[in-house]
């Protein structure tokens, strides 16, 4: 299947709906993810970054999120709480090859079925667009989320050495992981499962 960008998209799990992510919703996304927890692995710039000022959120989130791509909101269905947000970005359809990336949740939601059910709803979407390489990285430093990657079932694939800068202007290296299309359905099994066990009373 040759790639094609997609159009913007409401995706629908069981636990949360992934929305096209506006810039009407920047402060509800703040209330969720713009916390120190959430910045102390590296995310987006690192702690330095986070400016939790209305004015200074949402100038950082402008010039932060792919808004060429497709940012997503992430809500949960069964309050229409906004708990995070992530990205289908980087799409090259020549090569078949995406970036999931720009994830974030708020703390009270780590270690649900949030970030399984999310993951395979934007996966899904990456390759039914028939992308056949989805990467996946993180700070090689932020072992929570790079411990949450690995659970995905992603291959890793390395660390690129002195990659980006933070806010506070320190390099740093990143983790790179992928999920390519062969792997997708042993995969996407995986996270059902994981999705229907993190539900269970």
């Amino acid at each position: 299947m040759t790639a094609r960008i997609p159009d913007p998209a409401t995706l629908e799990g069981d636990v949360i709906r992934l929305e096209p992510l506006t810039h009407e919703v920047l402060l509800e996304l703040r209330d969720a993810i713009g916390v120190p927890e959430v910045f102390a692995g590296g995310y987006c710039g690192g702690p330095a970054a986070l400016d939790a000022s209305d004015a200074g959120w949402i100038a950082w989130a402008e010039r932060t999120y792919p808004w060429h791509a497709r940012p997503f909101a992430i809500r949960l269905r069964s309050e229409g709480r906004l708990v995070g947000t992530t990205s289908l970005a980087d799409l090259d359809e020549a090569t078949e090859q995406a970036h999931v990336g720009w994830t974030a949740y708020a703390p009270d939601v780590w270690g649900t079925a949030v970030n399984p059910e999310a993951k395979l709803l934007v996966l899904g979407h990456a390759f039914a667009h028939g992308f056949g390489r989805v990467r996946i990285q993180a700070d090689a430093a932020n072992h929570r989320s790079r411990a949450a990657i690995a659970r995905l079932g992603a291959t890793y694939e390395g660390v690129l050495r002195r990659m980006r800068q933070d806010a506070a202007g320190t390099w740093r290296d990143v983790a790179v992981h992928s999920i390519l299309v062969d792997e997708w359905p042993a995969v996407r099994d995986a996270l059902t499962q994981r999705v229907r066990t993190a539900r269970r009373p």
